[in-house]
């Protein structure tokens, strides 16, 4: 491992290990921590990041998704990063549990404070990449995009966006449109300033829509519960079928009765996403 690295934990884990560390990140000007399950064998392999949501860390995902199993039985090494950066001893940024530390948004702050440590986009995209590729045996070639909530929106716009890095996408009960949420609203009009063109490039339901060549990509997967308390004020998935419908990008969104938004419902449908990243990644 690089001494760039800092080794929090390890732990055996199905065979395989369960890692944490901590490294420094130019992008957020601050440590960070992210979660690795490398699975047993001798890699190089396929590579599934997944995104938390509001007020998780590194080790939400880990801890309560029951993925390391699955993991293991497809040869997948999973990663994933903190939702924010973290004591950086910003005015305001613990003061609310939707805003700030633990809600990071997954873009590019341009207004201050924020824009000098809130940059989860370029994080995931540049530095968390490096940091994996240079010290876990993983396959650059064979990368999936996977989260929830907040981190099913990262996930979405993250991917959509950068095809060449993930090839495989999914998400559950994202927030879809954060351009017509309160949740959305309120990070991004504090993170970018009241200027709504710059919000659009972070918001999914407008990033699907507007893919030129949308039909040639490879499905999306996503899962949303119908007894989620936050489905018609903040997740809003009617957008996001809207967006793809404009493009023509494929979709499946599948909504499942008596199901809420938290872990037990993402316990009860992730070998599916597995299957879906598993069936992309191995074409």
């Amino acid at each position: 491992m690089s001494a760039k690295l800092k080794l929090v934990s390890e732990r055996r884990c199905f065979g395989g290990h369960m890692v944490i560390v901590s490294h420094f990140s130019t992008a957020t000007r601050c440590a960070m921590k992210f979660s690795v399950f490398v699975p047993p064998g001798a890699g190089p392999f396929p590579v599934l990041t997944f995104l938390s949501g509001l007020t998780c860390n590194e080790e939400t995902f880990m801890i309560k998704a029951g993925a390391q199993r699955l993991a293991a039985q497809h040869g997948f090494m999973l990663v994933s990063p903190d939702t924010s950066p973290r004591e950086c001893k910003l005015a305001g940024e613990e003061d609310d549990w939707d805003f700030g530390v633990g809600a990071g948004f997954y873009l590019n702050a341009t207004r201050i404070p924020w824009k000098k440590h809130y940059h989860m986009y370029d994080y995931v995209i540049r530095d968390l990449q490096k940091a994996v590729f240079s010290n876990f045996p993983g396959n650059k070639k064979k990368q999936g995009l996977f989260g929830h909530s907040m981190g099913g929106h990262g996930a979405l716009t993250i991917g959509i966006r950068n095809p060449k890095i993930y090839k495989s996408i999914s998400a559950f009960s994202p927030i879809s449109a954060p351009m017509q949420c309160p949740w959305g609203q309120k990070a991004f009009s504090h993170y970018l300033g009241e200027d709504q063109k710059a919000w659009e490039k972070y918001d999914a339901s407008q990033v699907i829509s507007r893919v030129t060549n949308a039909k040639s990509r490879p499905e999306i997967l996503v899962d949303q519960g119908m007894d989620d308390e936050w489905l018609e004020v903040q997740l809003l998935p009617h957008l996001l079928t809207d967006g793809a419908r404009k493009s023509g990008y494929p979709l499946n969104l599948r909504r499942h009765r008596g199901y809420d938004h938290g872990y037990y419902f993402i316990s009860t449908f992730i070998a599916d996403h597995f299957d879906h990243h598993a069936k992309i990644l191995a074409g």
